[in-house]
C-alpha cells in the first residue's frame, strides 16, 4: 500500500461522546463516507485532536482506523510525541494494527536543535518499518523544519521511506524549494483545509490532507486539477477558500470547531463535543456564514 500513498487523504476529526471519549458508531460512518465520496485513505493528524486525547484513546484511534478501513484505502497514523520513546511506542503500534504509514511532527514542547532533531525522526525511521511522513505543523504548533533538513532525510533513507508534509509559511514558495533541492524525488503532500491547494497542486504535490468536513469539495477539485478544467476548479474552490479563511482565523480550535460544525450538518458525526480546553467556539454570525458559503459550494457540485 505505501506506493499507493497519493491523492486524496483526508484527516479524520475523532467524534466525541459527552464525556469525551470516542463516539465509534460516529467515527466508523465517518470513515466509511470518505471512501464512499472516493477518499484514497485516510489520516490521523492534527485536527483529529491527537494532543489532547488520552494515550489510551491515541492507539484505540489508530487502531479503530485500521479496522474500519479494512483495506479499502492507505491508512497514516498519527506518532508525533514529546520523546522519542513515546513516538516509537505510537508508530510500533500502527505497524501492529496494520497501518502503511506514519506521520510525525517534531516535538512541541521545547524549540529542538536540529541534531536532536535528526535522532529523533531517524530513530523512527529506521525502528518503524512503515513509510513515514515528517510533518512540520508549525502553522499550528511549533517550528519549521529546513528544507535542508528534509533534503538530509531523504538522502540518508531514500523517498520511499521518507515523505514530507510542510506546512511553514510560506507554504507554496516553500514546497517548490523542498522540489528542486531534491531534484523532484520528494513525495510532499500538502493540508490547510484546501484553501492552498491549487498553488500546491501547480507544484508538484503527490496527495492533499484537507479536513472531511469538505471532502466532496477537495474529491472533486482534485478531479478537476487532473483533468485541468480550469473553470470547474475555480469554481469549487472559490468557497472552499472562503470557508476555510474563517476557520483559519482561530487556528487549530477555529478548524475544529468549523469542521465539526459541518460534520454534524452534514449527518456524518452525531456531536461537535470537543477536548476540553480550547481557545474558540463557534459564534452566531461566523456559524451564518459558514452556513452561506457552505450553500455556494454545494451549489458548485
Amino acid at each position: 500500500m505505501s506506493g499507493m500513498i497519493r491523492g486524496v487523504l483526508p484527516v479524520l476529526h475523532t467524534p466525541l461522546l459527552a464525556d469525551e471519549t470516542i463516539d465509534r458508531e460516529s467515527l466508523e460512518r465517518e470513515i466509511d463516507w470518505c471512501y464512499e465520496l472516493g477518499a484514497d485513505g485516510i489520516c490521523g493528524a492534527m485536527v483529529s485532536e491527537v494532543l489532547r486525547l488520552t494515550y489510551e484513546e491515541r492507539l484505540e484511534l489508530t487502531r479503530l482506523m485500521s479496522e474500519v478501513s479494512d483495506g479499502r484505502g492507505a491508512v497514516i497514523a498519527s506518532v508525533g510525541a514529546e520523546s522519542t520513546r513515546q513516538a516509537l511506542v505510537f508508530a510500533r503500534h500502527a505497524e501492529e494494527v496494520g497501518c502503511d504509514a506514519v506521520m510525525a511532527i517534531p516535538p512541541v514542547t521545547t524549540a529542538l536543535p536540529e541534531a536532536a532533531l535528526w535522532d529523533y525522526f531517524s530513530a523512527l525511521a529506521e525502528q518503524c518499518s512503515l513509510p513515514l511522513i515528517v510533518q512540520d505543523a508549525s502553522s499550528y504548533v511549533g517550528n519549521a523544519i529546513s528544507i535542508d533538513f528534509y533534503r538530509r532525510l531523504l538522502e540518508q533513507y531514500g523517498a520511499e521511506k521518507i515523505r514530507f508534509k510542510p506546512e511553514a509559511s510560506p507554504i507554496g514558495p516553500n514546497l517548490s524549494a523542498l522540489r528542486d533541492a531534491t531534484d523532484g524525488l520528494a513525495l510532499i503532500y500538502d493540508g490547510s483545509g484546501g484553501i492552498l491547494l491549487v498553488d500546491a497542486y501547480r507544484r508538484g504535490i503527490s496527495g492533499t490532507m484537507p479536513g472531511v468536513d469538505l471532502l466532496d469539495g477537495i474529491i472533486a477539485l482534485w478531479k478537476a486539477l487532473r483533468t485541468g478544467d480550469e473553470a470547474a476548479i475555480y469554481r469549487i474552490y472559490f468557497p472552499i477558500c472562503a470557508i476555510v479563511a474563517l476557520q483559519l482565523q482561530a487556528g487549530l480550535d477555529g478548524f475544529l470547531a468549523i469542521e465539526k460544525y459541518l460534520l454534524v450538518k452534514r449527518g456524518i458525526i452525531s456531536s461537535e463535543q470537543r477536548c476540553t480546553p480550547h481557545a474558540w467556539s463557534l459564534d452566531e454570525e461566523t456559524k451564518a456564514e459558514v452556513d452561506r458559503l457552505f450553500d455556494l459550494l454545494m451549489q458548485a457540485l
